[in-house]
């Protein structure tokens, strides 16, 4: 019977709720599983006061527990999407080295004087790209003006935040344009 009591005794200790970890000034830190609006980012360790903690972010699994395991767990991911993110970005780099290297010809109708009837815009460059096998979105593409005069223009090429590149584009007159 002695065996019992302390059985139990164990078992009455184990149900005890864990002490939640305490942040720098006396919160309760959490790691958010997702992003949440004027809180933070997902992944970061963020410290919060206990009521909002265990009445809303984590019964609505919007973050855990801080603990050491988690915060591990968290930075190896991040390392392995900052690996990512190098990778994408030398591609990008080298695309926007190979768009550098091409030109593209739009033809216009045009009066004598070299004035466009009407304009040449990003989604003209767009389809010129299309015909040469590469894919932009007309977003991507960075005018400070539509294109209202024949010659050549070196177009800005935004591919992300870091990684831009330059086209040259020569807008000519249509082939075969009667002038009168």
């Amino acid at each position: 019977m002695a065996t019992t009591k302390k059985q139990k005794k164990i078992k009455r200790a184990d149900s005890r709720p864990k002490r939640l970890p305490k942040g720098p000034t006396g919160g309760i830190e959490l790691l958010l599983i997702q992003s949440v609006e004027h809180l933070g980012h997902q992944g970061d360790v963020i410290e919060v006061r206990p009521g909002y903690a265990l009445n809303y972010l984590v019964p609505e699994g919007l973050a855990t527990i801080a603990t050491d395991h988690h915060k591990r767990m968290v930075e190896k991911h991040k390392a392995k999407l900052l690996e990512i993110e190098r990778q994408r970005q030398g591609e990008l780099r080298a695309q926007a080295a190979e768009i550098g290297k091409q030109s593209v010809t739009i033809e216009a109708n045009a009066t004598s004087d070299g004035h466009l009837y009407g304009s040449v815009g990003a989604a003209e460059i767009v389809a010129a790209l299309k015909k040469n096998n590469v894919t932009l979105a007309a977003e991507q593409i960075k005018l400070e003006g539509p294109l209202k005069e024949l010659g050549l223009y070196t177009i800005k090429i935004r591919f992300s935040s870091e990684v831009d590149g330059e086209l040259k584009v020569w807008v000519v007159p249509t082939v075969g344009a009667d002038d009168k």
